[in-house]
């Protein structure tokens, strides 16, 4: 399934739109916003949008990893990621979505059998 990355611009540009706020200053919004979120993540701070997700850093303990290649295992040393956790508004959000693309398709399926066409 390809689809199209949302980038910086796209929110810049997006901002633009609907906010009315100049080009540079859309850039400079989104990019504070961001700055902002990275910030709070490495000083060990969660970041929760309400109705959106929450971003989190997690530490991880070392492990023993093993090369798919080769088999051969090699230690994986401790690390912090960041875990993303979708709310349940925007999980319900995408699976309404997925029911309506696959309902349209199923629809269009149907009034292409019903054509005559097989």
């Amino acid at each position: 399934m390809a689809s199209k990355a949302v980038t910086r611009a796209d929110l810049a540009s997006a901002v633009c739109r609907k906010v009315g706020l100049s080009h540079s200053e859309s850039v400079a919004l989104i990019e504070f916003i961001l700055s902002e979120i990275s910030n709070s993540l490495v000083r060990g701070e969660s970041v929760k949008l309400s109705s959106f997700a929450t971003f989190q850093v997690r530490s991880k303990s070392e492990r023993i990893g093993r090369n798919p290649k080769t088999g051969v295992e090699a230690p994986i040393p401790p690390r912090r990621v960041v875990t993303f956790k979708a709310a349940n508004i925007l999980k319900q959000r995408i699976l309404d979505a997925h029911y309506v693309k696959t309902k349209n398709t199923l629809m269009r399926s149907d009034k292409f059998k019903q054509s005559g066409f097989r």
